[in-house]
């Protein structure tokens, strides 16, 4: 069974169809996992959305939540004030994100589950958006293995996978855990500005897994996330052709 594992869209079309064409032509996946911020900070959020709930009804996507579609489905002053004290621009994006879904939207990504797990094969799989313990925690490459252990010792999953942080990378824990952050489809963290996602095959007796960076139209989805005109945009629009910090500055 192959697996496509995405994350981290955040409205971005042109990178999500990209990647969806690789699933589709170049790997041939039996099943898309996707570990859940769909929305927000991007080009298209309401087309983000409305293309993971039509692959969703089609059963061809297994979806989670993540952090950014909780804050988009529970909106309040709390979760404004909360971001904007961390940054006032994804506060910005946030508001705009709000405005630009429509209900049921909303609700598709208020309904969505905080985790999910499944077997197949006897290995045992377990989908979350950041951690095991938060949809919030980074699970960032060269971490200590001691903090990895640490946030994945509730759980008897033999592959955990997450994303979140916008950066690849995996692990092999010494209680024989693979842990694999899938990277970002929208909003990729790094000088080379292409989509990200994960392969996870697994066979009888056998698992693998890879990364795969996928070239995209980075000037149109730019230019798109700018004509959206909220306070900041220009910045974000800067950070999907080069991005190697979290928050636009």
């Amino acid at each position: 069974m192959k697996y496509a594992v995405i994350s981290d869209i955040h409205g971005n079309m042109e990178a999500l169809d990209a990647v969806l064409k690789d699933i589709e032509t170049a790997e041939q996946a039996d099943k898309i996992l996707c570990l859940g911020d769909l929305a927000m900070a991007g080009p298209e959020p309401a087309a983000a959305v409305d293309r993971v709930m039509e692959l969703v009804k089609a059963g061809k996507v297994v979806c989670i939540q993540g952090n950014t579609d909780k804050m988009i489905a529970d909106f309040n002053d709390d979760i404004l004030k909360s971001l904007q004290s961390k940054n006032e621009i994804m506060a910005n994006a946030l508001q705009a994100d709000v405005k630009a879904l429509n209900d049921e939207q909303k609700d598709f990504l208020k309904n969505l589950p905080v985790n999910h797990e499944f077997s197949y094969l006897n290995t045992k799989i377990l989908m979350v958006h950041g951690s095991p313990r938060k949809n919030d925690e980074n699970i960032f490459p060269e971490m200590p293995m001691s903090e990895i252990e640490e946030m994945v010792k509730d759980t008897d999953a033999d592959i955990i996978l997450c994303g979140h942080t916008h950066v690849p990378c995996g692990y092999q824990t010494e209680s024989r855990k693979t842990i694999v952050n899938d990277g970002s489809v929208g909003r990729p963290f790094s000088e080379e500005p292409k989509a990200c996602y994960a392969v996870l095959d697994i066979g009888m007796g056998c698992v693998s897994v890879r990364h795969k960076h996928i070239a995209y139209d980075v000037d149109t989805a730019s230019k798109k996330l700018l004509s959206r005109g909220f306070d900041g945009s220009d910045k974000l629009a800067k950070m999907l052709i080069h991005a190697t910090s979290r928050y636009p500055q």
